[in-house]
């Protein structure tokens, strides 16, 4: 397992944060400035949201060609906010297609996609099922075609075992799972049983760590917000054995979304701690 960020740790910097809870932090940062930055924290590779990033076929030239000067392995990350909206929204399923060729233009191997969102999520599972299920299964044909792999990630719209039926009936090795270590506690399961059904499908990461924030509801955003990788409410010890267990080679993608007020505004510290404690546990795991 090796040590990645997601650009996603500085949607601050790239012009997004979340109205009411985070501020603009006056700055902005380029795709470039975010690779440099990777690896000046020498990680093994990154995960690029594709929301952020210019598309046009020099600058998509230039990703890769960057990536490989620095020794960056990549996931390409497609979806954000809303991705496929449960499947209901072709017009997203037809740009998810036209990223898995820009996917596999900057040289990833992994597409990370969003199947939906806490906001998409329908009111039974039996409804979504029957909408995800023919979307996603010729969008996982073009990856095939291509050889890229797609790896939903519990997005807070799908709990684990709903996750899990999605993966193994479409049964493609070109299918898996972002496995997002937090999100489904958000879903109130429990992190460790989730990563545990998970694990074995597992293509990308996003390892994150949340605490609860007393006088919010448990069932918004706000009440979880990001906390470094030491310091929140899940087991990441547990998660990354199980991981290991499974077999799981790809990169452990650190990220930090709604920061908790309590460690500052500033999310590059706690960036730093949480890699230094994410090396360090998976050298002890790993030994």
């Amino acid at each position: 397992m090796r040590i990645g960020i997601d650009s996603y740790c500085y949607h601050r910097q790239f012009g997004d944060w979340y109205p009411g809870l985070q501020q603009d932090p006056g700055r902005r940062m380029t795709v470039w400035d975010f690779l440099d930055r990777a690896a000046s924290h020498g990680v093994a590779g990154v995960s690029l949201e594709a929301c952020y990033l210019p598309l046009d076929a020099a600058s998509l030239a230039r990703i890769g060609e960057r990536l490989e000067a620095l020794g960056l392995d990549a996931v390409w990350a497609w979806g954000h906010p809303d991705g496929l909206r449960s499947g209901t929204d072709a017009a997203a399923a037809a740009d998810l297609v036209r990223h898995i060729g820009i996917a596999r233009s900057v040289g990833a191997k992994v597409m990370r996609i969003c199947a939906g969102s806490r906001r998409t999520r329908p009111a039974s599972w039996a409804e979504h099922r029957a909408q995800l299920l023919p979307m996603l299964k010729p969008l996982v044909a073009e990856a095939e075609r291509q050889d890229v792999v797609l790896a939903i990630e519990n997005h807070i719209d799908l709990l684990a075992e709903e996750l899990a039926e999605i993966v193994t009936t479409i049964g493609s090795p070109h299918l898996g799972v972002c496995l997002d270590t937090a999100n489904n506690l958000r879903m109130f399961e429990d992190p460790v049983k989730v990563a545990g059904l998970l694990a074995p499908f597992t293509r990308a990461t996003h390892v994150k760590n949340i605490g609860a924030r007393r006088g919010q509801d448990p069932k918004t955003f706000a009440f979880w917000p990001s906390v470094p990788l030491d310091a929140g409410l899940v087991d990441l010890d547990a998660v990354l054995r199980l991981l290991r267990d499974a077999g799981y080679g790809g990169l452990l993608a650190l990220e930090i979304d709604y920061l908790d007020p309590d460690y500052g505004t500033e999310e590059e510290p706690m960036i730093a701690r949480s890699l230094e404690w994410l090396r360090q546990r998976v050298a002890t795991v790993d030994a």
